[in-house]
């Protein structure tokens, strides 16, 4: 097994935003991406929050277009800043990812959010968000977006189940087969991370993390296997890996094939750059596949794996 003795300090706790109760009100808001001829889709979503007992409103330019963007950079932050600001607002839902959140994201005041936190939900591009909340010491948590109800629900369950359980506070624990690619250790730290291109596009700015005694989650679409190899080495020589406890890999969809072979698969891809002294958890069920379990962000947590089974427990 190994040790998860590290001599630095402890990160700081964060504060977790109140948990929903049936007739809060959320807000499903369009940070990034165009949702052109999803609005069926997002009604969905907001049926789905309306039969755990919540109230949905949606942010007034949401269905905007703005070539690439759901609306102009403007419309979008107003969208944003509105529900951050609304005290009546329990957690805001993102519509989608697709890119764009960065845009926004030093617009955007978190004044009113700091004096009365509350949820943000998203994964993909909205890892900009997670990044940028956790170091202003608030939780957040990476889990499905309104676009996610083009899937049917019957066959999403645990996705939207655990998202449920995130924002009800319910007790959030899973355990899913062990990869033969995994190296076995317990640990427990704060969960931080996301998907890879973003985590890398944040390197140098005010919304980088720091990986310090926590454990990273990452995930990735569409890419290259030398290009999900660049930007992890990007993170590496940021220090990313220098004083991290546990990596958890979730989901690494559509790689591409490249004319010249990269010659090794994504798993020793991702061994090659991590140190090899602590724990790797290989397949975990988040990411850009239609099961994407929620995780809770900043939160301390518990990653056991062992050579059948391998657990990850919110505290």
């Amino acid at each position: 097994m190994i040790s998860s003795v590290y001599s630095q300090t402890q990160p700081m706790k964060l504060v977790t935003p109140p948990y929903l109760q049936k007739g809060d009100t959320i807000a499903i808001v369009a940070p990034a991406g165009i949702l052109k001829n999803r609005k069926h889709i997002i009604d969905k979503a907001k049926a789905l929050a309306e039969g755990w007992g919540l109230k949905v409103i949606y942010g007034k330019h949401m269905f905007n277009q703005n070539n690439h963007f759901a609306g102009t950079d403007a419309e979008r932050c107003q969208d944003v800043q509105d529900a951050l600001d609304n005290p009546n607002i329990k957690a805001i839902w993102s519509a989608r990812g697709g890119y764009g959140s960065v845009r926004i994201l030093d617009k955007l005041d978190f004044t009113k959010f700091k004096e009365n936190p509350k949820w943000v939900i998203g994964y993909s591009d909205i890892t900009a968000f997670h990044n940028h909340i956790h170091n202003l010491g608030i939780e957040t948590i990476h889990g499905m977006m309104g676009t996610s109800m083009q899937d049917k629900t019957e066959d999403i369950p645990e996705t939207i189940e655990t998202l449920r359980k995130a924002l009800f506070g319910e007790e959030l624990k899973y355990v899913i087969q062990s990869s033969k690619y995994n190296r076995k250790g317990e640990v427990t730290g704060q969960l931080v991370g996301g998907n890879i291109a973003i985590l890398a596009s944040m390197l140098g700015s005010d919304s980088q993390i720091s990986t310090n005694g926590k454990i990273l989650f990452i995930e990735e679409i569409g890419e290259y296997k030398y290009s999900i190899d660049r930007m992890l080495q990007s993170l590496k020589r940021a220090g990313y890996f220098t004083k991290i406890k546990g990596v958890i890999v979730g989901d690494m969809t559509k790689v591409k094939k490249n004319t010249t072979p990269w010659g090794s698969s994504i798993e020793q891809l991702i061994f090659d750059i991590l140190p090899n002294d602590i724990p790797v958890l290989f397949g975990f069920p988040a990411g850009h596949e239609p099961d994407n379990r929620a995780l809770i962000m900043g939160r301390n947590t518990k990653l056991s794996i062992k050579k059948n089974t391998s657990e990850v427990e919110f505290k």
